[in-house]
């Protein structure tokens, strides 16, 4: 797994150059593009959600396309169309902004549900059907979307089914105020973004994806993955628990975390650090516990708070204070 660690500790490093203080959720992003899933961005305006797309994007020497999402936006402006061609005669496809390979749907939440199911196909299967001819999406291929979870003015809530399409969901946050000082410092005479430079070719981030897929993990942390996942199923402040694809995406996720931080096999934690952001957005909180003011994510730390954690052979090394089997010596980049 040392190149998969590698890999991400030159786009972690050269992301950073642009997004100050945000390694956890760069890490996340970059997770999910390791398994060729998506991510939903729930934040405020101005704290770098489009600036971490395009830094994600020119890491990796991709083709980043954006999708500004308004009410009057149609599935062919996302999908392309087929226009006709006075001089040839014919019909002649032109490719929409989803054959992007990192594409940025900025407020998806503001377009009509006609639009958003426009991405369901792309984000699902990486390909575009369009007049009947299906177009494959060049890999590899990601979808950012985000959306402004204050102002729910002129918006259309996406349906659980579409929540349920993106592999994770997390937040950026605001800065500290050291953080936002060094952000005026480096701003001051140009955007950094503009002189950055990919780190890793498409090709390399392609056999990262297939490579981690051969993350092994023990059958103790098949049976935690799926203790938490129907937990939630039962839990009594929840009316939606999660899915099988949840169960697959906690297991999916675990996979690649281990492989960021250098393991080629899964612990507990990296099990226990992605629950939250692949479960929160795949469950339903009953309106009598949001009374109560329980959310999502304080329903998953109570439930990886009552499940047990499984004993690895690792960690009982650890407790005899050997060290563990596959430990890599050098510092993890997900601290």
């Amino acid at each position: 797994m040392t190149d998969i660690n590698a890999t991400a500790r030159k786009i972690i490093g050269n992301v950073e150059q642009v997004v100050i203080g945000k390694r956890q959720q760069i890490i996340l992003g970059l997770v999910a593009w390791f398994c060729e899933g998506h991510v939903l961005l729930e934040d405020v305006p101005g704290v770098a959600k489009t600036v971490l797309a395009r830094a994600l994007a020119r890491s990796v020497g991709c083709v980043f396309k954006r999708i500004q999402c308004t009410p009057d936006l149609l599935p062919t402006d996302v999908t392309g169309a087929s226009i006709f061609n006075q001089k040839k005669g014919e019909f002649e496809f032109r490719a929409g902004p989803i054959f992007g390979q990192i594409v940025l749907a900025d407020e998806i939440n503001r377009t009509t549900p006609r639009t958003q199911s426009a991405l369901l196909e792309a984000m699902a299967e990486g390909r575009v059907t369009v007049d009947g001819t299906t177009y494959e999406l060049k890999p590899p291929f990601l979808v950012i979307a985000t959306q402004n979870p204050i102002d729910h003015e002129g918006t259309f809530p996406l349906p659980e089914a579409q929540l349920d399409r993106f592999l994770v969901r997390f937040s950026l946050g605001y800065p500290t105020m050291e953080e936002e000082l060094q952000l005026l410092e480096r701003l001051q005479m140009a955007h950094p973004l503009d002189s950055l430079e990919p780190v890793v070719s498409a090709e390399e981030m392609v056999a990262c994806q297939k490579a981690v897929r051969g993350i092994h993990v023990d059958e103790k942390i098949r049976r935690y993955i799926m203790q938490l996942v129907h937990e939630t199923r039962t839990h009594n402040d929840l009316a939606l628990g999660g899915s099988p694809r949840a169960s697959l995406a906690l297991f999916r996720t675990s996979q690649a975390l281990a492989a960021v931080r250098g393991r080629n096999y899964v612990q507990p934690d990296d099990v226990k650090r992605m629950a939250a952001a692949v479960l929160t957005h795949r469950m339903i909180v009953r309106p009598e516990s949001r009374l109560r003011r329980i959310t999502a994510p304080v329903v998953v730390e109570e439930i990886l708070g009552a499940v047990p954690v499984p004993v690895m052979q690792g960690e009982v090394a650890a407790a005899r204070g050997e060290p563990a089997r596959g430990e890599p010596a050098r510092g993890e980049v997900a601290r």
